[in-house]
């Protein structure tokens, strides 16, 4: 366990699994998700009841747990003293505080599902602010969240090991379903589709200002995906930036079929990149 605690309010909150880099604490203030840098601290309490041990002590004389030294087992750093601890431990060994981490505070709005227009609620998962669909099951993914999200899906089922279920794969030719073009749930654009490392059959739907939408399990296809082979995952930085150079490109042919060969004539000695910005301006 990984814990981070308010310097305000002092709540605790478990960011093992959390992947963004900050997250709000429930009574406003900004907490960074970082490693804390440990401290061997003198054992003073029980770290099963919290009670004062002398400091010789093999075991609590409150409650009989035995008292953990051993430099191996203290793996859980105290969010408030900095002090290591054994993974079990319920109270800190050094300044006695109890390690009760608290539910991520819920964050965000309610939002028209892409899919069937239902509400969606607002959830997280791993620390990311998602909204999910309680009809139809599908996830809305903002901003550039959806690449962590993946590689957090694709590690869990390596870690899960061959005795965990198969993760569907899905390798079909996505041209074979119907088309139909999504409206991004917050800006009400049609989102573009996309073939997930166009070879793996799974078509999400991306905003490229706003965020990616995920029918039901696609999340797990495309763990499934990755960990059958198929390349990791492309950020949808890269994606988009392949996009916007196509269109530029798409532009620039059609300008230079249109326009008069005189006024090429009189930017040829701009070049292309002189052309491309006039285009573009």
């Amino acid at each position: 366990m990984k814990l981070v605690a308010c310097p305000d309010c002092h709540a605790q909150y478990d960011v093992s699994d959390v992947l963004v880099d900050t997250f709000p604490c429930r009574c406003g203030k900004t907490l960074e998700n970082r490693t804390l840098k440990s401290v061997d601290a003198e054992i003073r309490r029980c770290g099963a009841c919290g009670a004062q041990v002398d400091g010789a002590a093999a075991q609590c004389t409150y409650c009989g747990a035995a008292i953990v030294r051993e430099p191996g087992p203290l793996s859980l750093i105290c969010p408030e003293c900095f002090a290591r601890n054994a993974e079990s431990a319920r109270f800190c060994t050094a300044c006695g505080v109890a390690f009760q981490p608290e539910p991520f505070p819920q964050t965000g709005t309610l939002l028209p599902c892409p899919a069937c227009e239902a509400q969606m609620a607002p959830s997280q998962v791993a620390g990311v602010g998602v909204n999910e669909c309680g009809e139809c099951h599908g996830l809305w993914v903002p901003g550039s969240h959806f690449d962590r999200l993946v590689q957090h899906a694709a590690e869990a089922r390596r870690a899960a090991g061959p005795t965990a279920p198969a993760p569907r794969v899905r390798r079909g030719n996505p041209s074979a379903a119907p088309v139909r073009y999504r409206k991004c749930p917050e800006c009400g654009a049609l989102m573009l589709r996309r073939n997930f490392q166009r070879a793996s059959g799974v078509i999400l739907d991306v905003c490229h200002e706003h965020g990616t939408w995920l029918d039901a399990d696609e999340i797990e296809a495309i763990a499934g995906f990755i960990l059958a082979g198929g390349a990791p995952s492309e950020t949808l930085e890269t994606e988009h930036r392949r996009a916007d150079a196509l269109a530029a490109a798409a532009r620039l042919r059609c300008a230079t079929e249109a326009e008069p060969q005189s006024l090429l004539g009189r930017r040829a000695g701009s070049g292309l990149l002189g052309l491309l910005l006039d285009i573009l301006r």
